[in-house]
């Protein structure tokens, strides 16, 4: 019985202080999310808020940097939602696969003046920049530049950027940030990329 009072003491405390901090809580605004990290589930975390938009009748654009000349499931499934959903593949592939950094420049500057259009359209509701950290890490695009975009966004607008390497002075900018850490992947474990789990 003592454990149970003691439980229950101790659930009350915690009740009172997250009430507190929902209380404090009031500000709205569109948030600038940073997905980042060695580990796997970057474009996965994005691409389910991007469902949570949608749930709420919201538009969506996805653009994807880097990556983009793979095919995948999602994107078939989000444009599923038509127009509510906007999504760009626009890289053609990992750059140790084109090791062509003017080919790949050239890529993340289109995709970069693509995504600067959303930016300035406030019916989108959230813009995902996939893999756009790794064009900011290979200077493909100015990170200033990036910074200014943003903060001249609609008010309400959310952007989620994902990919390693995140630069300092957009995770100073951000409002969320998430380090994603490998414990464990089975590609290590000489398991291929699986359908439904990587892609």
């Amino acid at each position: 019985m003592t454990d149970q009072v003691e439980h229950k003491a101790k659930m009350e405390r915690l009740k009172a202080s997250v009430d507190r901090r929902i209380e404090a809580a009031q500000e709205e605004k569109g948030l600038l999310i940073i997905y980042t990290g060695a580990g796997k589930g970057k474009t996965t975390a994005a691409l389910g808020m991007a469902l949570r938009c949608i749930g709420h009748g919201m538009k969506v654009a996805v653009v994807q940097f880097i990556k983009g000349a793979i095919d995948t499931a999602e994107e078939r499934a989000l444009k599923s939602f038509g127009d509510r959903v906007t999504f760009l593949r626009m890289g053609e592939g990992y750059t140790w696969e084109t090791q062509d950094r003017e080919r790949d420049t050239t890529f993340a500057q289109e995709a970069w003046q693509t995504v600067c259009g959303f930016l300035r359209d406030p019916s989108y509701a959230m813009v995902i920049l996939d893999e756009f950290n790794i064009a900011l890490q290979q200077d493909y695009v100015d990170a200033a530049e990036v910074v200014a975009v943003l903060r001249a966004r609609p008010p309400m607008q959310h952007v989620v950027l994902t990919g390693r390497g995140a630069k300092d002075v957009l995770i100073e900018e951000a409002d969320l940030v998430t380090e994603m850490k490998q414990i464990k992947h089975p590609f290590r474990k000489g398991i291929k990329a699986q359908p439904g789990v990587e892609f």
